[in-house]
């Protein structure tokens, strides 16, 4: 049954049975005689369920990540903008039916996500010519070292894993071209290991390599497009949002509401960006430190803001501006970008893109203080920028709202 079900096609030609029978059945009309209202719904959901099965395979991909932990929030967006689109519209629907529809679907995903665990993981065939023992105790990935080089990988495999880097025996580079030949896919080991940790191995790298972290030109233009609709689109919670902050921190301490200080931007350019301040005034004068060595100055709305991330609101005005992008590498100040640029090799790639309000190293590492994990940091940064697409873009947004529900990485 699960290696029936773990083709996709079928698995959600399944899935979309079961909604459509559900919701007929859940109908207090006869089969026949439905109500426009309640066929334009079914086909809402059904075209919801279509969508969301699209999506999720797709964001999470990065990382191989769980689908459970992605069904929700992305079913959630997929029927906010359907309801948004169906207002707009004027079209005729019937909210029960959504309702049903929305809670089937959110069932059927969950059940296939557990009943297709098994069947999802990454299985490889791996030459031993490399340490996969990281690699092999990953839970998503399902490694069997070869031992016999006379016969091909069979069709449970999703492909061969190999350090293409290291000197192989005539044998093995046999095997690994019968496999190329026969359009079993090879995969560096590195790429495999870069795709688990969701980082760019910066010992590994290289100035030839660097030419691989050339981000989509196109997405880029079409992410400034995307990212500012959607900045806009969310002002009239926002702007509210923004200005009972703003009356808190000046009830709660005197000084300016809005914090301004130069950070360095794509290309390493500096500019100006805003944050609520969530410190009472430094002095004029004082030196630079990371938020860590500054706890014993923040407010008590700046601890709260800081939490739920309120304090970067401000930097939607940067967005707009061209001077960030939503999601990138976070940008820093001047004085620790000269010292990382001596300290840290290939540090300066980072700017290679705007930077964000939220980033790939954030979700997934947190805040960083000092050389050794700002060096982490960087591996991030470099994964981010080498697989720039919306994709990963999503995948961060879920992951900054999951930051933001939980408060992980604040300072």
């Amino acid at each position: 049954m699960k290696k029936i079900l773990g083709n996709s096609i079928i698995a959600h030609g399944l899935g979309l049975i079961i909604a459509m029978t559900y919701m007929l059945l859940t109908s207090p009309y006869d089969f026949g005689m439905l109500p426009k209202t309640v066929e334009n719904s079914i086909i809402i959901c059904l075209i919801g369920y279509l969508v969301s099965a699209n999506i999720i395979p797709r964001i999470t991909r990065y990382l191989l990540v769980e689908r459970k932990y992605y069904i929700l929030p992305v079913m959630t967006t997929v029927y906010a903008v359907i309801m948004a689109l169906i207002l707009l519209s004027r079209f005729d629907y019937s909210r029960p039916v959504l309702i049903h529809g929305f809670f089937i679907s959110i069932l059927i995903f969950y059940t296939l996500s557990l009943l297709l665990k098994e069947e999802r993981k990454l299985k490889l065939a791996a030459i031993n010519n490399f340490n996969f023992q990281d690699l092999k105790a990953n839970k998503n990935i399902q490694l069997e070292e070869l031992v016999d080089f006379g016969h091909l990988p069979n069709e449970e495999h999703d492909g061969l894993v190999v350090d293409l880097h290291k000197k192989l025996s005539v044998e093995q580079a046999r095997f690994v071209a019968d496999c190329s030949i026969n359009n079993i896919p090879v995969f560096h080991s590195e790429s495999i290991r870069e795709m688990v940790e969701g980082k760019v191995q910066t010992s590994h790298l290289s100035e030839n390599a660097i030419g691989s972290l050339q981000p989509n030109p196109i997405y880029k233009g079409l992410k400034r497009v995307w990212e500012s609709i959607l900045i806009i689109a969310t002002f009239p919670i926002t702007i509210p949002m923004m200005l009972l902050t703003a009356v808190l921190i000046k009830i709660e301490n005197p000084g300016p509401a809005i914090f301004i200080q130069e950070r360095i931007g794509q290309g390493g350019k500096p500019f100006k960006i805003y944050k609520f301040r969530s410190m009472t005034v430094r002095p004029k004068g004082a030196e630079s430190k990371f938020a860590t060595e500054e706890q014993s100055r923040v407010t008590r709305v700046g601890k709260m803001i800081r939490k739920v991330r309120i304090d970067e609101l401000p930097q939607f005005f940067n967005v707009i501006k061209g001077e960030m992008s939503l999601i990138g590498p976070r940008p820093e100040q001047e004085s620790f970008v000269k010292q990382f640029e001596e300290e840290i090799p290939f540090y300066g790639y980072r700017h290679m893109v705007k930077p964000g309000i939220t980033g790939w190293a954030q979700t997934v590492q947190g805040y960083t203080d000092d050389t050794e994990s700002t060096t982490e940091k960087l591996s991030h940064d470099l994964y981010y920028i080498k697989h720039l697409s919306f994709w990963l873009d999503m995948n961060i947004v879920i992951k900054t709202i999951r930051t933001m529900l939980t408060g992980f990485g604040a300072k």
